[in-house]
């Protein structure tokens, strides 16, 4: 697969536990002191162990100065998508354009369903979240000086007034595995943000990029115009064969081979150890910007910015 030319980024996955708040927040502040470029929180409405998400972004927003904050990923049955649109543009505004809206169709139904939730099939779910975003892009047009008017199966507005526009560009990045959320990520999303674990092969990767590419030709975009980001997990420790199982260095290589050999560029490590996000901040990402741009300059891949 393709280098896509992204600038690299890279990213910590924080577990948003309510057992000891503060530790969350000084985790966030670690993430961003270590010279990470983006902090991310899970979103599960339902789990009673965990901050409301929307909650600790906004508060970890105002407690640093520098790195993107997204959820990862937003649970979309439980937000509704024009409420969502106002609050994303809002934290935008508030931060000085540092939130990025990761998003999820949802899976755990019974749980959402306790929350009052409506139960969706995953077809359904897959349709519904393809509404959402055609709202709060509408949401954000504040320009455009129509009332808003989305009449879809899931999500309906009727003449909403739009605004407030961001303070950039807001991405919206899905998390999504099989073919009809990969199609749908081509063709209306700004990323696509899998997690590795949940990966079998990759083979895989390159399969889905594929068909995220054939999305986003056949509605008349780019498919640069999709960020590939990866959430990750692995350990540090003397030289190995498994990836992302080894020393600084090693990760570094694995990584780099990742943008370059199958479009990554954003790179968020799951974990709580702050020690563990201070080597990758540290080490591991200014290697592999350092690998993957003389390889760049080497083969002259243009540069696409976001």
């Amino acid at each position: 697969m393709p280098d896509y030319g992204h600038d690299l980024l890279f990213g910590s996955f924080i577990t948003p536990s309510n057992a000891a708040p503060q530790d969350v927040v000084a985790l966030a502040r670690e993430s961003e002191a270590a010279g990470l470029d983006l902090v991310t929180f899970q979103d599960h409405p339902y789990q009673s162990r965990y901050l409301d998400t929307w909650t600790l972004l906004s508060y970890v927003a105002a407690r640093t100065e520098r790195v993107r904050l997204s959820g990862n990923v937003i649970n979309l049955p439980l937000r509704p998508p024009a409420v969502l649109a106002r609050a994303a543009a809002s934290l935008d505004l508030l931060s000085g354009g540092r939130f990025e809206l990761g998003l999820g169709a949802g899976g755990f139904w019974d749980a959402i369903e306790a929350m009052g939730g409506r139960r969706l099939t995953p077809g359904q779910a897959v349709d519904a979240l393809g509404e959402a975003i055609d709202v709060i892009r509408g949401v954000w047009d504040a320009g455009n000086r129509e009332r808003l008017r989305v009449d879809g199966a899931y999500y309906q507005v009727d003449g909403a007034k739009r605004g407030p526009a961001p303070a950039h560009d807001i991405g919206i990045w899905l998390g999504a595995y099989k073919p009809r959320m990969l199609r749908l990520t081509g063709s209306k999303a700004d990323g696509w943000l899998p997690s590795l674990p949940y990966v079998r092969s990759l083979d895989e990767l390159a399969d889905a990029n594929a068909i995220i590419d054939e999305a986003a030709a056949d509605a008349g975009r780019a498919p640069a115009a999709v960020r590939r980001l990866l959430n990750i997990g692995g350990r540090f420790g003397p030289s190995g064969d498994g990836l992302l199982s080894g020393p600084p260095e090693q990760w570094a290589e694995q990584l780099a081979a990742l943008t370059l050999e199958y479009g990554f560029s954003a790179y968020i490590l799951m974990g709580d150890d702050p020690a563990v996000l201070q080597v990758y901040g540290r080490e591991v990402a200014p290697a592999v910007r350092e690998l993957v741009a003389a390889e760049r300059a080497a083969t002259g891949t243009p540069g696409t910015g976001r």
